[in-house]
């Protein structure tokens, strides 16, 4: 009774939808208060349905209710209970009902959180989002159902994918859908925007904290995607440029752009058409995304659907979205001029360069992600494009965007000087090649790309201290605290997300320049030396979890003959599934980790050990979550709900055009 209830949940959240869809938008074109004043109740009880959907799925998975046929594949009455509510998004169907519940609750946020917004303007982004909503909805119900039944109900359930059974895996998804579904928003203010005819400062400064919001959520889903691969999958690697890593990396990439573009929109007027056609890729990238996972064109470990009709119905919606948003900026780009001149030197030429380089890096990872593909569809071949490719393409191509980002803090808007510019960064630029160059012959390793590394991230590291220091200057009477207590918060985003980016590539340059591996057979009793470290095995156990039976090997790890950690790898086998599966065991440092994982056993009784040492692996996360905390400080700047309450009775988008 409770699926079929959830299942109705989901029909009249799709009435509720299409009622948010139609009627706002209606109600704007007409100027009619009553028909957009349906919006934010529509919103709302889309929402409240969607989420009592989401509840009645994830009671079918905790009661072990194997008559839902998602539950019957994707449990067990002996999965943990954290791993049952996992398993509710483990999947295809349950996925789609976890982008919907996601959307509708930024559609909920924003209806509530941006009262100040001319009604008019918000009736069309909350009508456009329900527009989304409709599509994916639809999606479910006629190719998706997740509450479809198995009669009979299966016995026993084949249980979640050992994979997925991570506490990394409980939190990964949702972040990494509220980032790609926030984007939705930007790209709902951007066709609203374009629907009134009025790309002003105003629109952009709405949109703002939205865009940056999702921003945070989507660079904190990859970065905790990141971590779990490095210490689930066995390998000791942190990226893959898995094409599914690719799906929600692009988005990501665009997503910066269009923060730092809607910036320029907002304070100089400026990068209106570049705006708006940034948010349009964004969201459609994020769209791109979602197919390449449920159509069953690629393989990968994140990949769900193999139903080709499923894929049909994605590809639709994308080419719908793409395709209308489009012809909606051609019917408005002859408007979308002016916006504010600026000279070769400024600000604005820094943003716009760096914007154009991300978009260029977007579009290589999606050449290179959807090549393979285009000539498998064409019977032309399998080729594989892997890390060679990615690497080659990406690392030239973000070398000027780290240099240009230090670069345009310094800068001063409309026009500055070179040689002003020149005084103010070469002592930092001089001694950033120094110590790159001095770095690398100092770790024995002195190639080009760890020069390259090591120096961009002290370039970014000192620019960072001398801007705050520049910064301080300002009220030099002042005291510190009240000096600190002045520098408004999202400036303070922008330092620490831009500081985040230094920390964050000392970490990728070291793990890839001067990590150790070493495997090797080990019995009860050996012993061996590596990366400065004793190695003991001390045997190995079977021991029997909830729904797996294990061995365990004790390793004790010692350096100077002082014990440091004992390491405890596994080799699991799921019992339902019968799928074997690694479990790394790590010693984690400030600037290095020590990786341990336990292979096959051997005939002669023996078993294989991975033993890796990962220089500052730790850096590269710790710089994903200064990123994060940056976004989340700049998104919270009070000044943004200031201007939006003064610019909201100026009627900037009021009037339907």
């Amino acid at each position: 009774m409770i699926p079929e209830l959830g299942h109705f949940a989901l029909v009249m959240a799709l009435v509720l939808s299409l009622v948010q869809a139609v009627v706002p938008l209606v109600g704007a074109s007409r100027n009619n208060p009553s028909m957009m004043a349906v919006a934010r109740p529509a919103a709302q009880g889309q929402f409240v349905f969607v989420v009592f959907a989401f509840a009645c799925l994830t009671w079918a998975f905790i009661n072990s209710d194997f008559s839902v046929r998602l539950a019957a594949v994707n449990s067990n009455s002996d999965t943990p209970l954290m791993y049952k509510i996992t398993g509710v998004w483990g999947n295809h169907e349950g996925s789609l009902l976890l982008w919907a519940m996601s959307l509708s609750l930024w559609t909920v946020a924003v209806s509530v959180f941006s009262r100040s917004v001319p009604q008019p303007f918000l009736a069309r982004v909350i009508g456009v989002l329900g527009c989304v909503s409709v599509g994916f909805i639809a999606f479910m119900l006629v190719t998706s159902n997740p509450f479809d039944r198995l009669l009979p109900g299966a016995a026993e359930g084949r249980d979640l994918n050992p994979l997925l059974q991570d506490p990394g895996m409980i939190i990964h998804p949702p972040l990494l859908y509220m980032g790609y579904v926030g984007f939705s928003v930007a790209f709902a203010f951007a066709i609203a925007a374009l629907l009134t005819g009025r790309l002003d400062a105003a629109w952009a400064r709405w949109s703002r904290p939205w865009t940056i919001a999702a921003w945070v959520f989507l660079t904190a889903g990859i970065m905790v995607g990141s971590a779990w691969a490095y210490y689930e999958l066995g390998w000791g690697g942190w990226w893959f440029w898995d094409p599914v890593e690719n799906a929600s990396f692009m988005p990501w990439l665009l997503g910066t752009a269009l923060i730092h573009s809607l910036a320029v929109t907002e304070k100089r007027g400026a990068f209106r058409s570049w705006t708006v056609l940034l948010a349009i890729g964004a969201f459609s990238l994020s769209l791109l995304g979602t197919f390449l996972v449920r159509s069953g064109v690629i393989t990968s470990v994140h990949a769900f659907a193999t139903d080709p009709a499923r894929g049909m119905f994605i590809l639709g919606l994308l080419v719908l979205v793409i395709g209308v948003s489009l012809l909606l900026y051609a019917w408005r780009a002859p408007r979308l001029t002016g916006g504010g001149s600026f000279g070769l030197v400024s600000r604005e030429t820094t943003l716009l360069g760096n914007n154009v380089l991300l978009a260029v890096v977007s579009a290589s990872v999606l050449l290179g992600t959807l090549y393979p593909l285009f000539l498998d569809a064409l019977n032309m071949g399998k080729i594989s494009v892997g890390p060679p490719y990615f690497e080659a393409v990406f690392v030239p191509l973000m070398t000027p965007v780290v240099v240009l980002m230090m670069f345009a803090p310094f800068l001063r808007w409309k026009n500055d000087k070179v040689d002003a510019v020149a005084r103010r960064l070469a002592p930092a630029g001089v001694a950033s090649i120094l110590i790159g160059v001095g770095g690398a012959f100092a770790i024995g390793h002195p190639t080009w790309r760890t020069m390259l590394g090591l120096t961009l991230a002290a370039w970014v590291v000192l620019a960072s201290f001398q801007l705050l220091a520049s910064r301080l200057r300002e009220r030099a009477g002042a005291t510190m605290s009240s000096r600190l207590s002045t520098i408004p918060a999202a400036w303070w985003g922008m330092w620490t997300a831009h500081f985040g980016i230094g920390i964050f590539i000392i970490g990728v340059t070291l793990v890839s320049s001067i990590d150790a591996s070493l495997d090797l057979r080990m019995k009860e009793g050996d012993r061996a030396d590596f990366a400065g470290y004793s190695f003991n095995f001390k045997g190995v156990e079977r021991i029997a979890g909830p729904n797996y039976d294990a061995s365990r090997a004790t390793i004790e790890l010692s350096k100077d003959g002082k014990l440091v950690d004992l390491l405890t790898p596994e080799k699991r086998v799921y019992r339902a599934m019968g799928m074997p599966m690694t479990e790394a065991s790590l010693n984690i440092g400030p600037f290095r980790d020590i990786y341990a994982s336990l292979g096959e056993q051997l005939p002669e009784g023996d078993w294989i050990v991975s033993l890796h040492r990962k220089p500052f692996i730790s850096w590269i996360w710790v710089g994903c979550i200064l990123m994060a905390l940056g976004g989340i400080f700049a998104a919270a700047d009070r000044r943004y709900r200031r201007l939006a309450e003064r610019s909201a009775p100026k009627g900037a988008a009021q009037q339907a055009i």
